[in-house]
């Protein structure tokens, strides 16, 4: 997953960075990889905050609109601010120039992404694997196909919750009732439990 992210990031790159006269040709792959470090630490970092999953996979799973919206999602904005203020600290780049090179490398590249991810005919990446990239391996076992194909209705309020995680795992499961020590289990490796 970390060779597709650093390749989008190298092909988004090309104009936004290493062809900008405002980037100094000495920082053209520190700024890509301060760019990687950002949106990785960000995405993760959303993944491990109160909610924050249910958020995630909204946005990975293609419901948060095309790329040229992404900026206006606040986990992307969100990453886009702690990405230019770490362009501008440490490569000293304006906030002007550092705001151009993120706000046309980052929806670009987490575009790419997530049609990659979405594209039944692109076995580059799925949403398990990249999910999994991003909790460090918390969230393996867990099909998010089959959540993101019934999770329509448990996302349709914008975020997922444990009823929403119940319902899916009962609805997984076949509808059998499963106990709450089993599926406690479960959800509880996911969210840093047992």
């Amino acid at each position: 997953m970390l060779e597709l992210l650093q390749s989008l990031i190298q092909q988004a790159g090309q104009g936004a960075v290493v062809q900008n006269p405002e980037v100094p040709n000495e920082h053209n792959e520190g700024v890509m990889g301060e760019i990687m470090q950002g949106l990785m630490g960000g995405l993760s970092n959303q993944a491990n905050s109160q909610g924050g999953l249910g958020s995630l996979i909204g946005l990975l799973g293609g419901r948060a609109g095309n790329a040229g919206s992404l900026i206006s999602n606040p986990i992307v904005g969100g990453i886009a601010q702690s990405v230019i203020g770490n362009l501008m600290g440490k490569f000293g780049l304006s906030n002007s120039t550092a705001s151009d090179v993120v706000g046309n490398m980052l929806p670009s590249v987490l575009g790419d992404l997530i049609n990659k991810t979405n594209d039944p005919n692109d076995n580059s990446i799925d949403i398990g694997g990249l999910m999994g990239s991003i909790t460090g391996g918390k969230t393996s076992g867990i099909d998010f196909e089959n959540i993101l194909s019934q999770g329509t209705a448990a996302l349709s309020d914008g975020k997922l919750d444990m009823s929403d995680l119940m319902n899916l795992a009962s609805n997984a499961l076949g509808g059998q009732k499963q106990s709450s020590d089993g599926l406690g289990s479960l959800l509880g490796g996911l969210f840093g439990g047992k």
